[in-house]
């Protein structure tokens, strides 16, 4: 039988990882059963909802349809990253404040989501965070306070 597995290493929330892993291993599932991540979710492995998303090198990427391989030499962060300690930053403060989620499943995603489209731009309008977040699903919200919460991180 021929191996399949290749070593990478990856940066991931500022921590360097070297790890072997099969070439077919998606970068979601390197995260989460190899390195212990869980923040991030397994929605749909089509890339349809968003729940795995996660910035690359500054791209905001849909880790589901990533393979780890991949991800060799990058930087990553992912939802686990985006708090100082038990310091919540300045989105996840107002998704709490706003009441911007219910189950919880998207919320990853739509923090990772948020967290791009913020940093290219700072101020966006509610229909740019619209856009923004057009790749994520979320089931319970209807969404209204999501766009509110990131309004609100944006001021």
């Amino acid at each position: 039988m021929i191996s399949t597995a290749r070593t990478i290493s990856v940066t991931i929330n500022g921590t360097t990882y070297e790890r072997e892993v099969d070439a077919r291993k998606l970068l979601i599932h390197f995260l989460r059963d190899d390195l212990d991540l869980t923040g991030s979710h397994v929605g749909c492995d089509t890339g349809n909802c968003g729940a795995c998303s996660v910035i690359v090198d500054g791209t905001l990427v849909k880790s589901c349809m990533l393979l780890a391989v991949q991800a060799d030499g990058t930087t990553v962060e992912t939802v686990e990253g985006l708090s100082d300690g038990d310091e919540l930053s300045k989105l996840q403060q107002a998704f709490k404040d706003h009441h911007a989620l219910q189950c919880g499943y998207c919320t990853p995603g739509m923090l990772m989501s948020a967290t791009a489209l913020l940093r290219s731009n700072p101020r966006p309008s509610e229909a740019e965070i619209k856009k923004g977040l057009q790749g994520n699903i979320c089931r319970c919200t209807g969404y209204w306070n999501i766009v509110e919460a990131v309004q609100a991180a944006a001021e």
